[in-house]
């Protein structure tokens, strides 16, 4: 029982820190408003890096604003990683191995749970003889098992390849942090003792009764292995929000509110307002660089 309750624990601190990440960064003082163009918004006028400002009087005019633009760049990068295939093709590889091995346990997880509201429903995926002859059980076993497959050799190729190429490249080698090695590490050893359980039970079978006890509220019966996975699990969960890998929220934040947000600056406006708050705020931080330090002399090269 005590394990099951360390899942439900975990599970829900991941959503609640993410939750709390997106809200304070939601609270966070205007930023620099560095309006990079093309804005996917600017409705007509995107595909060629126009601006709703190059129309004479503009501020006179009603300003028309694609959500459709937004959502379609937007995809572009969360499915596909598109800034980093364009700018970084030879790290692209490895790290998109690795989120779209992400994304793969992700569709896992899902029909994990939908195999186990199957089962709980009465329908057996697998019986002694193997695969249910029932086309849905088939649909549900083939798309868990490639998607858990794929997703556990993806993802291992790609936090293995990047936790290489972070060791032996002199060049990722100058900004890699410590945090950077811990949580490539992180997901590898929890990704090992993942597929120690998966070789012993290679139908996932395990992984439905697991589902099945969150949903009925039932003890999780486990192994030592099991019980290893689903602690490390359990952990990585809690720790992934509080990290760098929670870029996964700050992703919003930095396109639509960085990037992209080109609203206008008229008097007495919503972002005028922001200006003014966002001027009054006196940072308590200081560079390491010895040229600028807070409340000394600025230098000739500032």
């Amino acid at each position: 029982m005590l394990l099951l309750i360390f899942v439900y624990i975990s599970i829900l601190a991941f959503i609640l820190t993410s939750l709390s990440v997106a809200i304070r960064f939601s609270k966070m003082p205007m930023h620099s408003r560095w309006e990079l163009y093309p804005v996917p918004k600017e409705k007509g006028r995107s595909e060629y890096g126009g601006s709703y400002y190059e129309e004479l009087k503009w501020y006179e005019k009603p300003r028309e604003i694609s959500l459709f633009g937004e959502l379609k760049e937007m995809l572009k990068e969360m499915l596909f990683i598109k800034n980093l295939f364009v700018n970084q093709r030879q790290l692209w590889w490895l790290s998109y191995a690795l989120h779209l091995g992400i994304y793969l346990l992700g569709l896992w997880t899902v029909m994990l749970l939908v195999g186990a509201v199957t089962e709980v429903a009465g329908m057996t995926i697998i019986s002694d003889e193997g695969v249910t002859s029932h086309w849905w059980a088939g649909l549900v076993y083939y798309v868990t098992l490639f998607a858990g497959a794929m997703g556990a050799v993806l993802t291992a190729l790609g936090s293995g390849g990047l936790l290489l190429r972070r060791v032996t490249m002199a060049s990722m080698k100058k900004y890699a942090t410590g945090q950077d090695y811990f949580n490539l590490l992180f997901i590898i050893i929890v990704l090992v003792t993942g597929l120690v359980v998966w070789a012993c039970e290679p139908t996932f079978s395990y992984g439905r009764e697991i589902m099945k006890g969150l949903l009925t509220f039932s003890p999780i019966s486990a192994d030592g292995p099991l019980t290893l996975h689903i602690i490390l699990l359990g952990l990585l969960l809690i720790y992934i929000p509080k990290s760098k890998m929670s870029h996964y929220v700050a992703k919003y934040f930095t396109f639509h509110k960085v990037l992209w947000e080109n609203e206008p600056n008229l008097p007495g406006s919503e972002i005028d307002q922001k200006i003014k708050e966002a001027a009054g705020i006196k940072s308590g931080k200081t560079w390491a660089a010895p040229h600028f330090q807070a409340g000394g002399p600025v230098s000739k090269d500032q």
